[in-house]
């Protein structure tokens, strides 16, 4: 089976999941960590190296209601408490990383539980299991610029190639991303969500709300994608 290397999720729709099913906003994020925990046992199932996760952006931070951001944290701190304590995660040897800004605009409690499950994973090289945090796609790009050019302005001589820019990204240990999926049937990007990386990505929209998205469901785009042939603009 072609399985891809990398795949990349978006998982939009918790909020519109609670409204739907008339239940406050924090049951719909609380549904959507269960549907992330499906869909990383099946990942590592079907032996997918590299699986990452955009699990909020700035703008969710430093936006939304001061409510719904305290119990974010919350959800957060005790996910990773149960990343630590999965047995699949450390039977199968999966590493943990988080990117973004999540050290700068988190509270202490929430980053010492992301801390702990990073901690806990580092020596793992199996697989790698990479969740975005107070992420945003334009933000990484304009700090890789802004590395870039001070690497330039110490070196007139550096030739700025698709190795420099890569090395200068937030994501730069991870490899480029074979499949983006989106769920929520709101086929759009956001704020320049892995821009880099997803430049010759396969994408997949489904209208299924987050909550709603299955193992099941993760599983047919992935075969989806094995009987897919990558052209890669030949």
């Amino acid at each position: 089976m072609n399985i891809p290397q990398h795949i990349a999720i978006i998982p939009d729709g918790n909020r519109r999941w609670a409204k739907k099913n008339s239940l406050p906003v924090f049951r719909g994020h609380r549904q959507g960590i269960k549907s992330i925990e499906e869909v990383i046992k099946c990942a590592l199932d079907l032996k997918i190296p590299y699986l990452t996760f955009w699990g909020c952006s700035m703008s969710n931070i430093l936006n939304r209601s001061k409510l719904e951001v305290n119990f974010l944290m919350k959800i957060f701190e005790q996910n990773f408490r149960k990343i630590v304590q999965n047995e699949d995660i450390h039977n199968k040897k999966a590493g943990i990383a988080v990117v973004g800004r999540w050290r700068e605009l988190f509270p202490k409690k929430t980053k010492e539980s992301i801390e702990k499950a990073i901690d806990a994973t580092k020596n793992y090289q199996n697989y790698h299991l990479t969740f975005l945090m107070a992420y945003s796609g334009m933000d990484e790009m304009q700090t890789a610029i802004q590395n870039i050019i001070k690497l330039k302005t110490g070196n007139i001589n550096l030739k700025i190639d698709e190795n420099v820019i890569k090395n200068n990204l937030w994501t730069n240990n991870l490899p480029p991303v074979d499949l983006v999926i989106r769920t929520g049937g709101e086929p759009h990007w956001s704020d320049g969500f892995m821009m880099w990386d997803v430049a010759n990505a396969q994408l997949y929209f489904t209208e299924t709300l987050w909550p709603d998205f299955s193992g099941k469901e993760f599983r047919k785009v992935v075969d989806r994608y094995s009987k897919t042939e990558r052209r890669m603009g030949k």
